[in-house]
């Protein structure tokens, strides 16, 4: 393997850039033929060599200012063309390529996805087109020229706006595009198919009409109605909250059935994983719903930060994904529950983030090295990349970062920019001193906060004594001091909220953590408070701080705050699991504490005064949630603990379950608030009934009647999950139903793979022969292979090694078909430094078995290598 590392130190500016591109494309899925009429521009006078990237097309000639050109050198990953003997500074280059989209299974640069062909250029798909300067900060202005068979590719789109049709012999035809915006080759797109079209128009802030168009499989328009409504609620919202207007006269959306990602943010053109596009109450869950709202939302919100304003270098990625992500939780959080929203970003940061921090792929929101790019669209890059955005407009507030905001896009509006000009920006326009805040984007890894406290009762003064750590990782041995916004808030025993004073001021709740032990004093405090700690997570880290189950109990019924209200849940079930946990390797019987219980006794008996906080709180955590809280993990001692803990809890609440399970009725399906609420504490209800003598009549009964996919997929699952009699009589139903729809069927097989029978993976090998699985089709495998590595970890971790020698056999195929779906589903296999000795084994047993085949993929190589060298 002969991968070279980049370094973000090694950056410089481009020798030549191109202005202007003309594309023109005769499509065709097994011949198709691209000529690129690039201007370029030389900027470095000096220079003489101009090094194009491309690969995986049939090259097949190329002029210089129209004439043919032999000065070049071909090899497997570009052209290096010899510009001695010219001079000029400003040249055209025509180069034509051929390629075959039907055989492209890499889901990268064209490529077919059903009947259609359509375009991924995100990071370096591009030069799988043509050869190219296929860098982000190479910005230049786009026309394209699409022909192709009429019958077969009634559409043909690309970015920008329309300018030009005709009609050809043999019923072809072709269409041009301009896009009047400077763009880098990563957001160019091209989709070509037959499709149901759904058509809308929104009017901007100054009166502008613009044209939204929506386009969909053949038979799949009575889904596309949501999406289209989110398209246009982020527009609205992205011009009140940001004071952001769209700026072309079209935004096309295209969703197609193979994708790699979940959408694409290509300027005016995006295209989507048709998972975040179709939805109807019969085939898409309230979680679906939700999703699509949140990623129609986050990829409009790129045309701001993302396109108009892109990267420099892709070192910077999070410039623009880190900051739109936090651009559309607060989307999600303005439409809806904001204490809800933000629950659900912490769970994920908790669970699949931190994991990501501790493993041999630890990096900083800003890689200072990279391989292959790919697998640098990381969590630690989108998820932490937002907390650290969030953490700036906390110390900020919304003022000051309005104001930053302000300043970035008018000072990098058609420029490629970097992380250091948004900080920048931020702290010349609040005047907040961000130097030690800065080096969350330079190091890696969660750190610790410590905290110890101690009360005075003469004087009724009350310390806080906080520590921060970041233990080393992977990439980085030395940690320094952050600069950590912890916020806070004091209780009395009673839950009463205590005034934060220092010498006679009221002081803010927001602490600035910066050195390694700090003291924070407190004054007027009459008795001995309940610390709430790290409210609304104010920044990602993990909080040691030594509760007690009365303190949490307090904290649980009467905290204002409603992430620390849920928190303190989640810490009184870790609590329980531990001790459970202790129990069963010591071979002694289970206990429950029935403080616990009584605490879940008094959420449930005031549901209505919070639904949706009362859901999340009785939601017992997943397995991959405990394990977290864990430095080397038991997966099958957590999976029995946690089982013991759902069926004891389901037992001993029994009667108040189905109580409140029976209150609740909805004779018709909406998409709000308070429906979606209340179903979703109904459905966790039946969860736990599940495991009563009346769970199998039960989950029948509510399969049945269900007039919706969010009832009948819980109904499902709470079947499997509690090993019911109905269960396979419920899977064959749902299967007859819905098999055509791969979506769908989607969910079906997340299910079948994360079964707790012993038997689950042979089940898993079986259903890679069904009808409706599709191995070159990503969604299937993240469903069905991906569920199971990632969801089942009692399975996957079977001490016999199993699971990891099946992983082995699916990531054996990917390299040569999906080396990018490879590198994503790797993930659990390389982390075998959290695990007990014999499955440490096994795993570097089959990365070893891995890293000996030949042609392995940079994709796998470049994590392969970093486990086995931790």
């Amino acid at each position: 393997m002969q991968s070279k590392a980049k370094y973000r130190k090694d950056y410089k500016t481009p020798d030549f850039t191109v202005t202007d591109i003309f594309l023109d494309f005769q499509l065709d899925p097994n011949h198709t033929v691209v000529t690129a009429i690039s201007k370029f521009q030389r900027l470095n006078h000096e220079s003489t060599t101009l090094r194009l990237d491309g690969h995986s097309f049939q090259f097949a000639s190329i002029k210089f200012n129209g004439e043919d050109f032999t000065a070049y050198k071909q090899d497997g990953e570009g052209l290096t063309l010899d510009l001695s003997a010219q001079s000029a500074d400003q040249f055209e280059l025509e180069i034509v390529t051929n390629l075959v989209p039907a055989t492209n299974t890499t889901l990268q640069g064209l490529y077919q996805s059903g009947e259609g062909i359509c375009t991924q250029c995100e990071a370096e798909g591009f030069r799988q087109i043509t050869y190219f300067l296929d860098r982000p900060d190479v910005l230049a202005r786009y026309s394209v020229r699409i022909t192709a068979d009429k019958s077969r590719y009634p559409f043909l789109l690309s970015n920008g706006n329309r300018i030009a049709s005709g009609e050809l012999d043999n019923d072809y035809h072709w269409v041009e595009w301009q896009d009047p915006f400077p763009k880098p080759s990563y957001l160019f797109a091209l989709v070509a198919g037959d499709f149901d079209l759904l058509k809308d128009s929104f009017t901007t802030k100054s009166g502008r009409q613009v044209a939204l168009e929506l386009y969909v499989d053949r038979g799949n328009l009575d889904r596309a109605d949501w999406a289209m409504h989110s398209l246009k609620k982020s527009m609205k919202w992205d011009e009140e909250r940001f004071g952001l207007e769209y700026d072309l006269d079209i935004y096309m959306i295209v969703a197609v059935d193979f994708f790699n990602m979940g959408a694409m943010e290509n300027k005016g053109l995006n295209v989507f994983n048709s998972k975040f596009v179709l939805a109807n109450p019969q085939t898409a869950t309230d979680d679906d719903y939700l999703s699509i709202e949140s990623v129609i939302g986050h990829e409009y919100f790129h045309n701001w930060t993302g396109n108009r304003v892109t990267c420099r270098d892709w070192f910077q990625l999070s410039l623009k994904e880190g900051l739109t992500v936090f651009r559309d939780q607060e989307f999600s959080s303005d439409s809806g529950s904001r204490a809800v929203n933000r629950i659900n970003n912490v769970k994920l940061l908790r669970t699949a983030q931190f994991a990501e921090d501790a493993s041999p792929m630890a990096h900083p929101i800003r890689p200072e090295k990279v391989m292959e790019m790919n697998n640098f669209y990381t969590m630690t890059v989108y998820e932490k990349g937002a907390e650290v955005i969030r953490m700036m407009h906390t110390l900020l507030g919304e003022k000051g970062f309005q104001a930053g905001m302000k300043l970035y896009i008018a000072e990098n509006d058609g420029k490629a920019a970097t992380c250091e000009n948004f900080v920048s920006a931020m702290e010349r326009a609040s005047g907040v001193d961000l130097t030690q805040f800065r080096r969350w984007y330079s190091q890696s890894g969660t750190p610790e906060l410590s905290i110890s406290d101690s009360y005075d009762e003469k004087m009724h003064r009350y310390q806080l004594m906080v520590s921060q750590m970041t233990p080393p990782t992977a990439d980085q041995m030395d940690k320094a001091n952050l600069h950590i916004p912890l916020k806070i808030a004091l209780y009395d025993q009673n839950g009463m909220p205590q005034m934060l004073v220092n010498n006679g001021e009221v002081v803010n709740d927001v602490l600035n953590v910066t050195q390694r032990e700090q003291l924070f004093e407190f004054h007027d405090i009459k008795t001995r408070p309940v610390p709430a700690l790290l409210c609304d997570f104010s920044a990602p880290v993990k909080l040691d701080y030594d509760y007690t189950t009365e303190q949490l109990i307090t904290l649980l019924k009467y905290a204002k705050n409603e992430f620390v209200r849920w928190d303190a849940m989640q810490m009184l079930f870790s609590q329980e699991l531990r001790r459970n946990l202790n129990l069963y390797q010591e071979e002694q019987p289970f206990e429950f504490s029935q403080e616990i219980l009584t605490a879940l006794a008094y959420v449930l008996a005031h549901y209505q005064q919070n639904i949706e906080l009362t859901t999340l709180i009785l939601t017992l955590p997943k397995e991959t949630e405990f394990a977290e809280t864990f430095k080397i993990i038991d997966p099958e001692g957590i999976f029995v603990v946690r089982d013991f803990m759902q069926r004891h809890i389901a037992a001993s609440l029994k009667e108040q379950l189905l109580d409140v399970y029976n209150q609740i009725r909805l004779t018709e399906y909406r998409i709000n608030t308070q429906d979606i609420a209340l179903r979703g504490l109904r459905n966790v209800c039946l969860q736990y009934l599940a495991f009563t003598e009346t769970g199998n009549m039960l989950v029948n009964k509510h399969y049945l009647y269900a007039n919706n996919m969010t009832d009948s997929l819980s109904a499902l699952n709470a079947a499997v999950k509690a090993q019911l009699m109905c269960r396979d009589n419920l899977l064959r139903d749902f299967e007859e139903k819905w098999h055509q729809d791969g979506l769908v069927m989607d969910k079906w097989f997340a299910l079948q793979a994360t079964r707790p029978d012993p038997n689950v993976l042979d089940i898993v090998q079986q259903l890679m022969t069904h009808p409706s699985f599709n191995f070159n089709n990503p969604n299937r495998l993240r469903a069905l292979v991906g569920s199971f590595i990632n969801q089942n970890p009692r399975a996957f971790h079977t001490i016999d090694g199993s699971g990891y020698r099946f992983l082995t056999d699916v990531l054996l195929k990917l390299n040569d078909s999906n080396p990018q779906v490879a590198a994503r589903l790797i993930e659990p296999l390389i982390r075998f430094g959290r695990y007990d000795g014999q499955r440490q084994t096994l795993m570097k047993r089959a990365l070893e078995r891995l890293n000996e085949i030949e042609n392995l993929s940079k994709d796998l190589f470049e994590k392969i290598e970093k486990a086995l060298n931790s």
